[in-house]
């Protein structure tokens, strides 16, 4: 049975690119992503000790997803002698993968720069996220309205408006 106070979302952490200890060296080995979903109930991948700069997990990871959260966090991890030392983090808001204009149960596959402690880039993250069973614009859906842009005529558009839905309340 589905608890009605969250669902359940899957993370499939595929794999990272130009990872750097220190913004300079590249990582060598023991890179493992941990995922939040909340602050309380994280998850990890497995550690990968051969894939360098460029490590490789293709690991699903599922857990619950609070109907209150907005985002979700990836961390990759180094292991390093004394514990871990985090390499970058990426958060991921949920309309990246959720919305009235995707289908329920859909499963996208996407990329995020990472920033280190400093703010600097360190690498990429590819993943893969399906949410099971509503989504959080798709119950939004009984109290809005969804608006679409439409052709526009003016010297600056050259006739086409491109754009995501966008929800308001009626």
């Amino acid at each position: 049975m589905e608890k009605a106070s969250s669902r359940m979302i899957e993370v499939t952490v595929i794999s990272g690119e130009d990872f750097r200890v220190n913004r300079r060296n590249p990582m060598k080995k023991n890179a493992f992503v941990i995922v939040r979903s909340d602050p309380i109930n994280p998850r990890s991948t497995g550690m990968n000790t051969e894939g360098g700069c460029n490590p490789i997990w293709n690991e699903k990871l599922v857990m619950d997803l609070p109907l209150h959260a907005s985002f979700i966090t990836v961390e990759v991890h180094c292991k390093v002698r004394s514990g871990s030392k985090i390499i970058g983090t990426a958060r991921i808001p949920l309309s990246d993968f959720t919305g009235g204009y995707l289908p329920v149960n859909y499963l996208s596959f996407l990329s995020y720069r990472l920033r280190d402690a400093n703010g600097e880039k360190n690498g990429i993250i590819n993943l893969s996220v399906k949410v099971n069973g509503p989504t959080n614009m798709s119950s939004a859906t009984s109290f809005s309205r969804l608006w679409f842009g439409g052709p526009v005529n003016n010297k600056f558009s050259n006739g086409i408006v491109t754009g995501i839905p966008v929800y308001y309340r009626s």
